[in-house]
């Protein structure tokens, strides 16, 4: 018997996430989704470039999901570049025009406005570099091996 996993539909979100990590892949960022740089932040999805720039996209799937995150300023800090990433239905005009902008579905995106880059100072950016590939090395273990425990 073949086993055959349940999965759940994506929320929107997830799917605006999707999209967004298809395209940056596609020019050589590697992305997390819902890392956290440190306790208590958790961005949708973080990116790493190739010459080692920190992007944060931040995923909105209608007006009322942007009016209510209060948070996604202090994510500032955490990126050489800040966007946020919306369908096409989305109203932009309501999105601060010095962040990023890509339009995303489940499948692709666009980066249509990028912003201007914000340096990560060099001690950030080696602790959010060396967390990110931790991070990365622990789901892929995890994915290998489901019966981990998260200590160990």
């Amino acid at each position: 018997m073949l086993f055959r996993e349940t999965q759940t539909p994506l929320q929107p979100g997830r799917l605006l996430a999707r999209g967004v990590m298809r395209h940056l892949r596609d020019h050589d960022f590697m992305c997390l989704e819902e890392f956290a740089p440190e306790r208590g932040k958790r961005v949708d999805v973080m990116a790493l470039g190739p010459k080692g720039e920190v992007w944060v996209i931040e995923c909105k799937s209608s007006r009322a999901d942007f009016t209510s995150d209060l948070k996604w300023q202090g994510y500032l800090e955490w990126a050489d570049r800040f966007f946020w990433a919306v369908d096409g239905d989305f109203p932009t005009e309501i999105l601060p025009a010095e962040s990023g902008l890509i339009l995303a579905d489940g499948f692709g995106a666009e980066v249509v406005r990028t912003p201007e880059a914000t340096k990560l100072a060099a001690a950030r950016r080696k602790t959010l570099v060396l967390k990110f590939a931790r991070c990365a090395a622990q789901r892929l273990h995890w994915a290998r091996d489901p019966m981990l425990t998260a200590g160990g």
